[in-house]
């Protein structure tokens, strides 16, 4: 019987839809479920949810067990086959108000901070010596599990685990499953969905769409380029930013709008504010949305528990047909992040990358992209700097890589001088 531990288990609805879709893969009706948290009472949320799913949709078939704190993890660790993370170090207070409000006191505007910035880089930094000792613990009690990371930063931690543990570790993001379908429809092209062939590699939040093909083989592009610059030109919308890439840059990249907003030096400047009116860009768009969850999460989790009555459709993420991959040998395509390695051969060897994966009994293979064109290397460089240095920063401890990380984020490097980036 496989084991599935499940770290951060109180992210409820992420918990579901994982669980759920594993829950209802034939080769997992028997599994054992660990759920792990350092919050007692969203663990038992969870624990009440995951196991009246259990009974719901798997006939009671599955062993849900609860664990709660670090004195408790490596007994939730100990033999499992996937570990699946989706913690959040900090939480929403005090670390993410920390991380949006010191930067603004010194001009320095954000929109999400998960991923590139400060509230990046500081996120990484945190979440690295939590999963530090993740990666101890599974060495120990579970050497040959897959760690399945849904955690951002994803390429900073998934680029620390795979550079600096034992441990067997692919990041799995939402966006890249989603992004031709999400453009598609947006630009009124839904019927080209069926058949579509398509090809995604950078990094992840900024993974570029390269090929689009419809069913016939016809490029989708030059259509795609003439329906973002009219939409664009003629009606404010969410995507604004990630349109006026395709028309500067030539090329779609997976994640919102509103995080690449500031990723690059391009629209958020304390000279131009009318750039932010320009391309629609929701700034403290996270926080925002942290206290509506908060809000709401008493009301949805009554939803979703609805007298005991938890149903679920398996969804389209990667985590349960990874695991089917692996378990049975059905092979399975994936956006997966992965050390580079070669794989694009213009971004840097230890780099994180997003690129096609093929999922097999024999483990996660990435595939080989080769050269990106150079505007979108370029692009993603700027990124893969930051990240690199970050790392480099949790591993050595020498505070001067942080401020080198925040100095050549392009962002920030762009709106602050570097005495006052050492202040902040």
């Amino acid at each position: 019987m496989a084991k599935i531990t499940f770290m951060g288990a109180g992210s409820t609805v992420f918990a579901k839809n994982v669980l759920g879709d594993t829950m209802l893969t034939e080769c997992f009706h028997d599994i054992e479920i660990a759920l792990y948290d350092i919050d007692a009472k969203r663990l038992e949320e969870s624990y009440l949810l995951i196991t009246a799913l259990n009974d719901n949709v798997n006939e009671g078939r599955a062993t849900v067990k609860k664990y709660l704190g670090i004195s408790e993890r490596k007994e939730a660790l100990r033999g499992a086959n996937y570990v699946v993370n989706a913690i959040q170090v900090g939480g929403y207070e005090p670390c993410t108000v920390i991380d949006f409000e010191i930067p603004k006191k010194f001009g320095l505007r954000q929109t999400i901070g998960d991923t590139l910035g400060i509230g990046g880089i500081f996120r990484g930094l945190r979440t690295i010596a939590v999963m530090k000792g993740f990666a101890d613990d599974m060495e120990e009690v579970c050497p040959e599990a897959y760690f399945l990371n849904y955690t951002n930063p994803m390429a900073i931690l998934s680029g620390y685990m795979q550079r600096y543990t034992a441990v067997k570790t692919v990041g799995l993001c939402h966006s890249v499953q989603h992004c031709s379908a999400g453009l598609l429809h947006h630009l009124g092209m839904q019927d080209k969905l069926e058949g579509r062939k398509e090809l995604i590699a950078g990094i992840n939040h900024m993974a570029w769409l390269l090929e689009l093909y419809d069913k016939d083989g016809n490029d989708l592009y030059p259509e795609i380029k003439r329906r973002a610059k009219e939409k664009n030109a003629t009606e404010k919308h969410w995507d604004m930013v990630r349109f006026d890439y395709i028309d500067k840059l030539g090329y779609y990249c997976t994640e919102s709008s509103e995080h690449n907003a500031e990723y690059n030096c391009f629209y958020l400047k304390p000279d131009r504010p009318d750039l932010v009116e320009k391309f629609n860009i929701p700034l403290d768009e996270y926080p925002r949305r942290c206290v509506e969850q908060i809000a709401n999460w008493a009301k949805q989790r009554d939803e979703i528990m609805a007298n005991g009555k938890v149903t679920h459709n398996r969804s389209s993420e990667y985590a349960s047909r990874i695991m089917e991959a692996l378990e049975t040998g059905k092979r399975y395509k994936i956006g997966g992040n992965v050390l580079n390695r070669g794989s694009i051969e213009n971004l840097p060897y230890e780099a994180c990358v997003e690129v096609p994966c093929l999922v097999d009994n024999y483990g996660i293979h990435p595939t080989k992209v080769g050269r990106l064109p150079v505007q979108l290397a370029a692009m993603n460089m700027t990124n893969i700097n930051c990240q690199l240095l970050t790392i480099e920063a949790a591993v050595t401890g020498k505070k001067e890589h942080i401020y080198q990380a925040a100095m050549l984020d392009p962002h920030t490097g762009a709106q602050l001088c570097h005495d006052d980036t050492v202040k902040m």
